[in-house]
């Protein structure tokens, strides 16, 4: 049996504080206005949930061109800044500590969401679709090979969104890297088949990733930089099946992030003690967040966080729809209580519904 107590340690990833090892791993719940800006109720949502030790927001985008979905929160205009001061503002408030995801949609959005043309580094289709404003399936199109400058324009984009996080009041900024979209794209086999400087070998392909890293890192501090990634997780179209090549990518990936000196990687692993799991502590000497229930109905119980971190697998248990539906998870962790149920079916409808409604104890 795991020691519950370990989890109530503090810690200290580059200079982001936590007061305990249960961190909010990003959740897409897609209640911002159309218009990218953070609503009222997602003040209400991350404050009460600010006893974790770290949340991550929702995915959110750093520019136009990103946008998965109308209500996607976004950080790609200063317009966006005061809203998202309201919600670091309340999080600190109650001690929480609080960064953001920036989350550049890729291949995963449609002409008709964004108004621009889909950004991804290779011409590939994939199965899937968006949504339009009236919910209606927009199949997913097969884009165009990015161009060198459309690449460094997103990447201006991606340190523009991280310079306004902080002026928002972030401790931080989480890139993500993983589940199919844009900066993953580029690490898998297939969905990346260019033959220039950002692909063509494994450490080709990790190479773009990097950049970005490398650019946010010197904009605002790599003391504040995350990155979340799924090695030889095959998701939303990016295919991981090749072991070789993928330990290759992301070799490359880690050992440039850890020269870089980021504050955490974040994985999503199916067994935080396999082969990637592995690679990833070996090569990088940072602190370490895990989530183990990628592509599974399964939700993680604190008797899987304490064995997690108990195990020296993680520093840090990210933990996703047990805090989406239990506002005070801490305190009911703590006292072994039970626990509310999540609601799928209100998971990516906005309003309060399946959102501020769950109950706390008492």
């Amino acid at each position: 049996m795991a020691n519950i107590d370990v989890l109530w340690q503090p810690l200290t990833a580059g200079s982001i504080e936590l007061s305990n090892r249960v961190v909010q791993a990003p959740m897409g719940r897609l209640r911002a206005a159309t218009d990218g800006t953070p609503t009222p109720m997602m003040v209400q949502y991350f404050r009460d949930r600010a006893s974790v030790g770290l949340i991550v927001t929702d995915g959110t985008s750093p520019s136009l061109a990103g946008r998965v979905q109308y209500t996607q929160p976004g950080l790609y205009d200063d317009k966006h800044i005061p809203a998202w001061r309201e919600i670091t503002d309340a999080v600190h408030a109650e001690g929480g500590a609080i960064v953001v995801q920036l989350m550049h949609a890729g291949w995963n959005t449609h002409t008709k969401v964004t108004g621009l043309p889909v950004e991804a580094p290779s011409a590939v289709a994939h199965e899937g679709h968006s949504r339009d404003e009236q919910g209606n399936h927009l199949p997913y199109e097969t884009p165009e090979p990015a161009t060198a400058e459309q690449l460094e324009k997103a990447r201006d984009e991606f340190v523009a969104a991280a310079r306004r996080a902080i002026e928002a009041g972030f401790d931080g900024v989480e890139l993500h890297g993983a589940n199919g979209y844009f900066l993953h794209t580029f690490l898998g086999k297939n969905s990346n088949v260019r033959d220039d400087e950002w692909g063509g070998t494994p450490e080709k392909r990790a190479a773009y990733p990097i950049s970005v890293a490398r650019a946010v890192a010197e904009e605002i501090g790599a003391d504040r930089l995350g990155i979340r990634i799924c090695p030889g997780m095959s998701i939303q179209g990016v295919d991981e099946s090749d072991e070789a090549h993928g330990i290759e990518t992301y070799t490359a990936l880690v050992d440039a992030l850890n020269e870089i000196g980021l504050a955490y990687i974040s994985i999503e692993q199916e067994n935080l003690n396999g082969t990637f799991a592995k690679l990833v502590r070996e090569h990088f000497d940072g602190v370490i967040f895990g989530n183990a229930t990628i592509s599974t109905p399964e939700t993680t119980t604190r008797e899987d966080a304490a064995e997690m971190v108990e195990q020296g697998w993680v520093d840090a248990a990210a933990v996703a729809r047990p805090i989406l539906a239990n506002p005070d998870l801490i305190a009911r962790w703590k006292s072994g209580a039970e626990e509310n149920v999540p609601d799928p079916a209100t998971f990516y409808v906005g309003g309060e519904k399946g959102y501020n409604d769950y109950p706390a104890l008492g």
